[in-house]
């Protein structure tokens, strides 16, 4: 779907844990010393939460940031969606958290978002529909999430934890980056669920690839160039979701992208896999080095199973900001420090 209003991202900001656990650690634990699987997997380390941090506190930390790089005041919100499938309660709204911890007016429209991994892009796409439709004049979508995996599950390697925040409006001064066009696409292939009550997700291994990740991202994609009549060729940056680094390089691959394109977006190697944090995420580490006219398609994933894709295009007013800016994505893997295992499950099993 072909966007006919202006729509764009006029500020974006991130948060990492401060904390990584680096997969040696989790093949030792594991007993699966030179396993190869952090090689197949293609990340390195992946972030860990601390005790007093979870989606809510994740979220207010990188909708802070894209405030204050932001020129709109906080009353200037006009709705608040949150995907995480992280949320501290089964029952009460993060968002309501949220606005209460930065200040945001009490009328606005708000909703906590559950669709596996794409639940933050699903947030943007429908802060982007409020946008268009007119009914407000900037909005706030945040992806965030403090993943849970089973000890000893593969999931340990990569399920980490992070959060993104995108400020959606239309005023052509103040937009970085315009939404041409989003479409989205959705099947009942159960590869990943977690039942009321269990602590962990299940998975159901191998399934999760060709069937579930692979048609979904590779169908979305396909239809969003087909909508905008382009080829990978016309694309400057690619963006497609990364439960680790192998399958979004395989994806670009089958589409025709190349590695050129995919790589500012593969900060998985570095965090892991954040979830419904991941692609919004990626595409922040992507607008933190993009130029002014360039092209950005981004393809994110949520088990269960769909996709949601989006072309972005730059103005002359993301470098010109940015340079004003601390905090990238960069800076934030930077400052990320290695702990023990031990120490690792001592911060996530408090929950459980």
């Amino acid at each position: 779907m072909k966007l006919n209003q202006l729509v764009g991202i006029t500020s974006y900001g991130t948060y990492l844990p401060q904390f990584c656990l680096k997969a040696e650690e989790v093949e030792v634990a594991q007993g699966k010393v030179s396993s190869g699987i952090p090689q197949s997997l293609g990340v390195i380390q992946k972030t860990v939460p601390d005790f007093d941090e979870d989606t809510a506190t994740l979220s207010v930390a990188s909708a802070a940031q894209a405030l204050d790089r932001a020129s709109a005041k906080t009353d200037q919100i006009g709705c608040l969606f949150i995907g995480s499938e992280s949320h501290p309660y089964a029952v009460k709204p993060t968002g309501t958290v949220v606005t209460s911890a930065l200040g945001l007016p009490e009328t606005m429209a708000l909703a906590d978002l559950q669709f596996a991994c794409k639940a933050g892009t699903q947030s943007l796409q429908i802060t982007a529909a409020y946008v268009a439709a007119g009914l407000i004049d900037q909005g706030l979508a945040i992806g965030a999430d403090t993943a849970q995996s089973r000890p000893g599950d593969v999931l340990e390697f990569s399920a980490a934890a992070g959060a993104a925040a995108v400020i959606l409006g239309r005023s052509k001064k103040d937009i970085l980056a315009t939404l041409q066009a989003t479409v989205s696409v959705a099947t009942d292939t159960p590869d990943f669920w977690r039942r009321p009550g269990q602590p962990y997700p299940e998975h159901a291994g191998r399934f999760t690839g060709e069937p579930a990740y692979f048609a979904h991202v590779l169908k979305a994609s396909q239809l969003l160039l087909e909508e905008v009549n382009l080829k990978p060729a016309d694309i400057d940056f690619c963006v497609f979701h990364t439960p680790n680094a192998k399958f979004p390089q395989l994806a670009a691959k089958k589409l025709g992208f190349t590695k050129e394109q995919l790589a500012p977006s593969l900060v998985v190697k570095q965090i892991g896999n954040t979830y419904a944090a991941a692609s919004l995420l990626a595409l922040a580490a992507v607008l933190d080095q993009a130029q002014a006219n360039q092209k950005i398609l981004v393809t994110s994933y949520g088990s269960g199973a769909g996709a949601d894709s989006f072309l972005f295009e730059t103005t002359a007013a993301l470098p010109n900001k940015r340079k004003l800016w601390t905090g990238l994505v960069k800076d934030n893997i930077a400052r990320l420090k290695p702990i023990s295992y031990q120490s690792y499950r001592e911060k996530t099993d408090h929950g459980h």
